[in-house]
Parts: C-alpha cells; structure tokens; sequence
C-alpha cells in the first residue's frame, strides 16, 4: 500500500518541504500504525526544518509533533482491540504522513463523534496551555493572566481555558484580531499603538499574576515588568525569531533563544517581590512526566467533547501542501490552528469490517 510522507532532507526554508510516495510503514512488535487523519503545523516544526529548536533533529526528518486518525494496524504484542479506534499522540517528528507508527503506549483515545481536526488542534496547543496554566503558572479564580499572540492557536486556548478557571484575562493581539479576543472573554491589548507593560499598569494598577510569553528574548523580560509581586512569567516559545515573515536562523539565534531567558530567570530570582520566570517545554514534561501528558489531554479531549471548549482552526489544508501551510504560518497573523488533513475519514468503516473479520 503506497503512503505519501513530507520530507526535510536538508535544513532551510518551506522550499525544503519534499513530499515522497512510498510502501506504508509496518509497525514493529508492540506498535500501533494509524492511518492519519489530521496533523497540526506549529512554530516549533519551522523552528525545527531551520535547525534552530531546541529538540534535537537530524536530517533527514518528516516533521509533525501532534496527529489524529485512526489504527488501522497492530503489531505483535500490541492490543488489535484498538484497531478501528480514533487515537491522538504527540510524536514530536513524523506527523506530516498518511500513516504512523508508534508505540501502544504514546495514543490516546479520542472520545467518539469528536471532530479529528479540532481533536488534533488540543493535543499541542490545549496541553501546553493547560499544563502552562495549571501545572506551572497554578492560575485560580480571580487572578490576572497577561497572553501574548492571545488570537493564536495556544493564545486562544489559554484564553477559553482560562475563562473556565475564572481568571481575569488580558491579551496582546493586533487591532484586527481585537474581537476575537473579546469574543473569549479577555481585554485586548493592541501591542502595535501601546506599549503592553504601561497599558498592563493603567488596567490593572499593580499588574497582573501570570504571564504567558511565546515572543522570547527581550520581551521576557519586559514581560516580567508586567507582574505584580509573587507573579510568574511562563517562557515557551520563540516567535522573536520571525523577522518580516522569514525565519532569522543561525547558530546566534539559536544561543540568543536559550541564553536570554536563561540570564532573565536569574535577574528575576534576585530581585525583589518574589516574582519569578520559569521556562516550559511540553516535550520535556512529557518525558519527565508522562502520566501528566495523558492524563491531561484526556481531560482535554472530555472537555471538547462536552463542547465546553472550542478550538479556533484557521485553515484546513491538504498534506500535499504543506509547504504552503508552513508559509502561511511564518508569514505570522494565524488566527488559531492549522491543520492538514492526511486522509478523509472513509476508510474508518472499512478498518473496524476488517478487524471484525480477523
């Protein structure tokens, strides 16, 4: 059976983006393959197809940290009861495929008659907003969040998790994407015309509890002169690095991306008022706390299929075009979650008639 996959064989632009035919992959003892439905494009994999990620990458690689589909195949040891299930994983690499292998133990099932393209926009997005929230910022009823990017995907998802948490919400976005943030409960800040620290002081009088910074570099430390006393800047990402809709790449970025909000979390430790800078990275948790990663998406998962959470997905594109998903990304202003689709979902019953035949 033949597979389209993305390829990245050589570091740079979307021009790098090569899309092969190939033999689908067989999965190995203790592995599940699913036939993939949905896959989220995100900053990191351009990070990544640059070379300047912190996650180590070597070429050649298929990029692709979270899918949805469906298993369609169990390797030896694994449970064949999964085949026919809907499954979300975060693989890190090779979600831009028709087909996935991993081991059992890296899915997740997805309630059923759960969109697979809103379900693939919780599994980056809604956890890294979630465990930012819950499991490092520890945000309760009442207090005062700051969102940078607040119309992105993991903009909007801290922002409609954060209205279910009580919190008191406020969001740097650009003046056309102000009604969005309204619409999720949050007061937008037009980060262009003010400057979001004054704007912060002028709303709130001492400042805000946590902030959420995806930016990087210098704007975390002005970030941190956004909180009041005992408040916490998360650190979590890198969009510092778009320069006029291309990536600026190169060994200084990369040091400058790690080193900043290194020497920031220090000056922070040292200076008064308790208020701290602490960095996340949703795969470094993960390794280092999986149960947390499932448990959390699983809660997630729940929460979209009672409708008490709506991703915003900004585009539904064909794997084919990745290249052009990837540009329109970079070239920043993405309202929500990309997503390419791998697979319609047709072939779903024929892979529940085959398993009941085995």
């Amino acid at each position: 059976m033949k597979s389209l996959r993305v390829v990245v064989r050589h570091l740079g632009g979307p021009e790098v983006l090569e899309i092969v035919q190939e033999e689908a992959p067989q999965p190995a003892p203790g592995e599940l393959r699913v036939r993939t439905i949905a896959a989220g494009v995100s900053f990191a994999e351009l990070l990544m197809r640059e070379g300047i990620h912190p996650e180590k990458t070597t070429v050649p690689f298929t990029p692709g940290w979270d899918i949805v589909g469906i298993v369609d195949e169990a390797g030896e040891g694994a449970s064949h009861t999964m085949v026919g299930q809907m499954v979300a994983a975060l693989p890190i690499h090779g979600g831009y495929a028709q087909f996935i292998c991993l081991p059992e133990g890296e899915f997740i099932p997805v309630p059923a008659g759960v969109d697979p393209v809103e379900a693939v926009s919780i599994v980056l997005n809604y956890v890294t907003a979630y465990q930012m929230m819950h499991r490092l910022g520890h945000a309760s009823s009442g207090q005062r969040i700051l969102v940078h990017g607040a119309a992105g995907g993991v903009g909007t998802a801290l922002l409609q998790l954060g209205r279910l948490a009580g919190l008191e919400m406020y969001g740097t976005v650009s003046l056309a994407a102000h009604q969005i943030v309204s619409d999720l409960g949050a007061t937008p800040i037009d980060y262009e015309r003010v400057d979001f620290v004054d704007e912060i002081h002028r709303l709130t009088g001492n400042g805000v509890d946590v902030v959420f910074d995806g930016v990087g570099e210098a704007n975390v430390w002005r970030s941190f002169q956004a909180l009041r006393p005992a408040g916490r800047v998360i650190a979590y990402g890198f969009t510092s690095f778009l320069k006029k809709g291309q990536l600026a790449g190169g060994l200084r970025y990369r040091l400058r991306g790690i080193l900043r909000p290194a020497w920031y979390a220090v000056r922070a430790f040292v200076s008064p008022g308790r208020r701290r800078i602490l960095p996340y990275s949703i795969q470094y948790l993960k390794r280092w706390k999986p149960a947390w990663f499932r448990e959390d998406l699983g809660a997630l998962l729940e929460l979209l299929r009672d409708g008490k959470i709506k991703p915003i997905v900004a585009d539904r594109i064909p794997l084919t075009e990745a290249r052009r998903a990837q540009e329109l990304l970079g070239q920043g202003g993405v309202r929500g979650k990309l997503v390419l689709i791998c697979n319609s979902l047709a072939g779903e019953e024929a892979i529940a008639e085959r398993e009941q035949s085995l």
